[in-house]
């Protein structure tokens, strides 16, 4: 449990008979799958400077990026099992357990950011009842991360109508993602954020579901030359502290680590619309083209992904109910 570690080598220093010092700092690692540079990354960094200069150095913090420890389907796991104390994960790496969360891939529910804030406001229906629903996965949201609208990227011109992605390879990055890419014509494959790159330059799939800003932190220009701004999901990240390790802490510790965490949460959801307006014109920078569907072909898209939200509507249970009707509601 908490600081297990400590006790071993504070053993070890006595037996030696070395001096001790009066207390020893919290280690927090935290597991990312983006690079540092992304804006989920400099978020984490300011969580870092924040949580380090509220405790005195009595927590530090440190950041593994780009996947060095965990890929982003991993994380749930690690985070719950305790093998590491705090990772970053895409909400839809909960989907296997609960099937609610992806509320927010429900084709075009939340194709607004007003809508958006409203439903993951803190103690808002759907971020409730959501954050509670992980907690008995042995983790506990410190606080969610906004990552913007779902765009798709393609080379040789726009996506701009289900017929556009007929029979193509799809990357998507979620199940009921990937449901809505089988609707409306396509053929899903699931990859991790990490591989994207890759998967795009040698051709394992032609069209790409992901966020604008993960188009910059990952140079995807270099493999893909337009974007279609369909807006058709929000996609959102979640950073995670294990439970028990959580309770192990001090009243004083949760409280300076709480501290930091909502001041880097309201930093990035204040920061996204920015974000992605950089990410777009750095995109346009690169040569890539920005493509925004018509109202009459964003109709088109409703009307083929219907069949989507009925069908996880069947699969979810109560609490998929309880976040639909919420969402609904905003």
């Amino acid at each position: 449990m908490k600081k297990s570690w400590i006790a071993g080598a504070l053993a070890g220093a006595m037996f030696a008979g070395l001096a001790l010092p009066a207390s020893a700092a919290t280690t927090l690692r935290i597991t990312l799958q983006l690079p540092m540079k992304s804006h989920l990354g400099q978020n984490l960094l300011l969580f870092k400077e924040e949580v380090e200069k509220l405790s005195g150095g009595e927590i530090n913090v440190e950041i593994y990026d780009s996947a060095q420890l965990y890929k982003d389907n991993e994380v749930p796991e690690a985070v719950g099992s305790g093998q590491i104390e705090m990772g970053v994960a895409s909400l839809t790496r909960f989907v296997g357990e609960i099937p609610a969360v992806d509320v927010f891939y429900m084709p075009f529910l939340f194709n607004t950011e007003e809508k958006v804030r409203a439903a993951v406001a803190p103690g808002a229906p759907v971020r409730t009842a959501i954050d509670d629903a992980i907690a008995d996965t042995g983790s506990k949201v410190l606080w969610w991360q906004a990552y913007g609208g779902a765009i798709l990227i393609s080379n040789g011109g726009p996506i701009a109508t289900p017929d556009d992605i007929k029979g193509k390879k799809v990357r998507v990055f979620g199940k009921w993602l990937g449901e809505w890419i089988d609707t409306v014509g396509g053929a899903p494959t699931l990859i991790s954020g990490s591989e994207q790159f890759l998967a795009y330059q040698r051709g394992t799939v032609d069209v790409g579901l992901t966020g604008v800003s993960g188009v910059a932190a990952r140079s995807l220009w270099d493999v893909m030359d337009t974007i279609t701004r369909v807006n058709v999901a929000d996609i959102e990240f979640i950073v995670l502290i294990n439970q028990d390790f959580w309770e192990g802490l001090s009243e004083q510790e949760q409280l300076w680590i709480n501290e930091a965490a909502t001041r880097a949460e309201t930093s990035v959801r204040d920061a996204m619309s920015k974000i992605e307006a950089d990410a777009f014109a750095k995109a346009e920078e690169n040569g890539m083209t920005v493509y925004d569907p018509t109202p009459e072909e964003i109709e088109a898209w409703k009307a083929a992904s219907q069949p989507v939200i009925d069908k996880w509507l069947s699969q979810s249970g109560d609490l998929g109910k309880t976040v639909y009707d919420a969402a609904n509601n905003l």
